[in-house]
């Protein structure tokens, strides 16, 4: 159960929190008061997208608190299964903060994803917004309803039907890709042969281009490098050079350090650059000798250079992925000589899981039916409480024998609400105030078949009046004995009917417009009442028009639970 609702910097609203109760919470109020904002507010604190115009003018954030109770074992056993934290006592707080570019989305105090938030509210509430109930006009939307209504035979069938869907898919998607025809199998052998022994031959090694590119750039530019060292050779060792000059300091400064211990210092120094120098020059020689090497050994680098680079260039790939690539055609010329053994064992198991479907789609079908003549008995009961005189009503399930992720079948919903007129497909015929009804009708017949503990309309009351609309409220009371509904309408015959009633506003005070929601008193919602009955003025017969209406509605709730 919802039990309250905490709104601040958001549109019009500066900060509200209300408390909602069992049974009925109904809000009223005048056309553009902000109604929408208040269920809007839950939706986004339910991971609705927010955009930051939402946020309240002046105001650095905006923030939504829903604090739930969830009494029902099951359902705390789920919400515990999906790792959501929630208190010992069952109390749920979600929480949104909606800032500039981004919002925050946390459970109980700790941070988790929009996708979590949505998990959790798919199990907690269920929302029937503004001119939903059109929806049914969607033949799609009629398999929908079915299935949640079926949920308990048709879950587990779904979730494995699915993943056989998924399977087959993707086997049939390998098969069309190995169904080739003789002359082009042996096209695409013959060259996957070439490519095969063009790379085989090359004998290629990880690696070996970067090693020859080095190898290469030292032989190309072996005379300079040559001329160079030669130079530092003469510079460093020769006579003159700097190793004779250093060992000539070194000797002079020796013959006088018994004059001064200072000059120990520069001496060591000196000796050190001696041994340095010779370790240098012996280094360099060296050096020489290993750049010499045959101008063969020159072309032969060069050429193989050539080769690697060709064959890098042909296929766009780097030496490591032209070896991958010679794996993958090892693969696939063993694939296509076996093709025919491999499109047989393809066939076999596209034709086993089609075998499978096909059985699983069968089993569906069954269901389906099954709790559709159910679901039509219930509903045609449900539809007459609402006014609907000599209805009928029929769920047609038609197997399409084209196979999806959800089966087979098409579902329809057929009605008449004619005497002697024949079913006709439900979007063909239903009028916007049937529509209401009838989606109220599902709504109220799925709920009792399921943990949901809130549901909240946003004007179920669409295109009814009078003895209907008197009909409808009697349907919400009734619901709200084992549900929490939340309803904002415009019918006084429903708004009677509230076991708490909260008002909707909208005042303008020093040039600051704000959306304010308070609940009201037995007299308040006699004022309210009279107010939606009355027109500019409120008579004293449109006052004593709504207390006959409370009272009737409170005689209603008395007989029936009496």
């Amino acid at each position: 159960m919802l039990l309250s609702l905490h709104v601040k910097n958001l549109a019009l609203i500066d900060e509200e929190e209300v408390e909602f109760g069992s049974g009925l919470n109904i809000l009223t109020g005048e056309t553009g008061a902000g109604k929408s904002i208040i269920i809007g507010s839950v939706n986004l604190a339910l991971g609705a997208r927010g955009d930051n115009d939402l946020i309240r003018n002046g105001a650095e954030y905006a923030l939504i608190e829903l604090t739930f109770q969830v009494s029902d074992a099951k359902l705390l056993e789920k919400i515990r299964q999906m790792d959501v934290p929630i208190e010992e006592d069952g109390i749920l707080l979600i929480q949104r903060k909606i800032m500039p570019n981004r919002s925050i989305f946390k459970i109980s105090g700790e941070t988790v994803t929009a996708k979590t938030i949505r998990d959790i509210s798919s199990v907690l509430i269920d929302i029937h917004g503004q001119h939903e109930h059109q929806s049914l006009f969607h033949i799609g939307k009629h398999l929908e309803f079915l299935d949640e209504y079926a949920k308990s035979e048709l879950t587990e069938l779904k979730k494995e039907l699915a993943l056989k869907f998924q399977h087959y898919q993707t086997a049939k998607k390998e098969l069309h890709e190995l169904t080739l025809n003789e002359s082009s199998r042996e096209k695409e052998i013959k060259l996957l042969e070439f490519e095969q022994n063009e790379i085989k031959t090359a004998k290629l090694k990880e690696g070996e281009d970067e090693e020859l590119e080095k190898s290469y750039r030292k032989m190309l530019h072996a005379r300079k490098i040559t001329e160079t060292a030669g130079i530092i050779y003469q510079m460093m060792g020769n006579e003159n050079g700097a190793a004779e000059m250093i060992g000539r300091a070194a000797r002079e400064l020796k013959g006088v350090l018994e004059f001064d211990e200072n000059l120990n210092g520069l001496e060591e120094t000196l000796s050190s650059l001696e041994i340095l120098t010779d370790e240098f020059n012996r280094s360099i020689q060296d050096y020489m000798m290993d750049l010499e090497f045959e101008e063969k050994e020159f072309l032969t680098v060069q050429e193989r250079l050539d080769l690697l680079n060709h064959l890098k260039m042909k296929y766009k790939l780097s030496l490591s992925g032209i070896l991958e690539q010679q794996k993958k055609t090892e693969d696939k010329l063993e694939l296509l000589y076996h093709y025919d053994e491999i499109l047989k064992e393809k066939k076999e198991i596209c034709s086993s899981l089609e075998s499978d479907l096909n059985k699983l789609c069968v089993q569906i079908t069954s269901v389906r039916r099954k709790f559709a003549m159910e679901l039509a008995d219930i509903l045609v009961t449900s539809l007459e409480e609402l006014n609907f005189l000599q209805v009928q009503f029929e769920i047609q399930v038609r197997d399409q024998q084209t196979i999806g992720s959800d089966g087979w079948d098409e579902v329809e919903f057929m009605i008449s609400t004619n005497p002697g007129e024949p079913l006709r497909p439900l979007s063909l015929v239903a009028s916007g105030g049937e529509l209401s009804r009838i989606m109220l009708a599902l709504k109220t017949v799925i709920a009792g078949k399921d943990s949901i503990e809130t549901l909240i309309f946003d004007e179920i009351d669409s295109g009814i009046s009078g003895k209907t609309a008197w009909k409808v409220s009697e349907k919400l009371s009734i619901l709200g004995n084992t549900h929490q509904i939340i309803c904002i309408t415009h019918l006084p015959q429903i708004a009677a009917m509230a076991d708490r009633h909260f008002i909707i506003q909208k005042d303008a005070a020093e040039g600051v417009t704000k959306t304010q929601i308070r609940q009201i008193d037995e007299t308040g919602c006699i004022t309210e009442l009279a107010r939606m009955l009355g027109g500019e003025y409120i008579t004293e017969a449109v006052i004593n028009n709504a207390k006959d209406l409370k009272v009737l509605a409170a005689k209603t709730k008395l007989a029936r639970n009496s």
